[in-house]
């Protein structure tokens, strides 16, 4: 079967094994799968990555312990826990300190024609939904985790750093439940689709407002991207940190402890209420698909998707 493997910056199309598949796993053929910044963050080194990226994927189950998953088309969570220690039993599985997660850090990932996923790890995909659009069940739930995080209230000011895919999401994410959200981004293409979902848009420019928001969320993928959202919030205020950057993220810390500013970790999220956004039709999603292109064409699709102004690169069965 094809597999992408990235190592050394290089990516490559290999001709690799069916992967076993072990008890309680499914084995799935990809349908769909999503270049994300963190895939590209991976090719430059980030994590340290060799191996087959890929954690945003639609598939189809060929072979699994419950019948009841065969041939139906699934999305999955990425990260694979023991389930047994206290991470685990809290509910926490997500952190759990002996876990794999897919594509990122010890299980190979999506990007190849059949990939295992624990069958506990996937969402059936319902028929409303093509697979173009379930393909952004993943980063879509990671948006929806900064809403399980704190309680921002109704109508609430909410500043957005960052016009990528995840930057776009996140806006429409709160915009839908009903924050007052400003996103800040370089490029006009990609804010025209928040600003058709009802967001506010603005052109970044060098000096952004100072001490203007109570809730920041800092999406830009930049290591100066936390320098700024410090700067933009409140004294007493919060910042959600949804940025994967290879390298160290410089940052001066005296505004964050004078100011008393709270930062938020915000990573993987929930599926279910990302699956119920999409069936809602509440995000634009297909806006946000810049281009398909076959497995076979990994490396062209890879530079593809670290163009300035492409969003969401799909890879899909040839």
């Amino acid at each position: 079967m094809l597999a992408i493997h990235l190592e050394n910056r290089r990516v490559e199309v290999r001709n690799v094994r069916v992967p076993q598949r072990p008890r309680g796993f499914a084995l799935i053929r990809l349908l769909v799968g999503g270049i994300c910044n963190t895939d590209l963050e991976l090719q430059r080194g980030y994590y340290g990555f060799r191996g087959t990226p890929g954690h945003e994927f639609v598939g189809e189950v060929v072979s699994a312990d419950s019948p009841g998953l065969l041939a139906r088309r699934v999305v999955g969570e990425i990260n694979l826990a023991c389930r047994k220690c206290d991470w685990c039993r809290k509910g926490l599985s997500r952190h759990c300190p002996s876990r794999t997660v897919l594509g990122i850090a010890g299980h190979p990932g999506a990007f190849r024609e059949f990939l295992t996923l624990p069958e506990a790890n996937l969402h059936v995909v319902p028929n409303s939904l093509t697979n173009e659009t379930a393909v952004f069940v993943e980063p879509l739930a990671a948006a929806c985790e900064i809403l399980d995080q704190a309680r921002i209230p109704e109508g609430a000011d909410i500043a957005v750093l960052g016009d990528g895919k995840l930057g776009l999401l996140i806006a429409q994410v709160l915009n839908a439940s009903r924050k007052n959200v400003h996103l800040y981004g370089r490029h006009k293409s990609k804010l025209r689709i928040a600003e058709r979902a009802g967001v506010q848009v603005t052109i970044a420019k060098k000096k952004l407002p100072a001490h203007a928001y109570d809730w920041v969320v800092e999406a830009t993928g930049s290591q100066n991207g936390l320098q700024e959202a410090v700067r933009m919030t409140r004294p007493r205020g919060t910042i959600f940190l949804k940025s994967t950057v290879h390298g160290v993220t410089p940052v001066d810390t005296v505004p964050v402890v004078v100011n008393e500013i709270t930062l938020v970790g915000s990573r993987c999220g929930r599926f279910e209420p990302a699956l119920a956004l999409l069936q809602s039709r509440s995000i634009n999603v297909a806006d946000m698909i810049s281009e398909t292109m076959p497995l076979a064409q990994a490396r062209r699709a890879f530079a593809r998707a670290a163009e300035p102004d492409v969003l969401k690169v799909l890879l899909q069965e040839d």
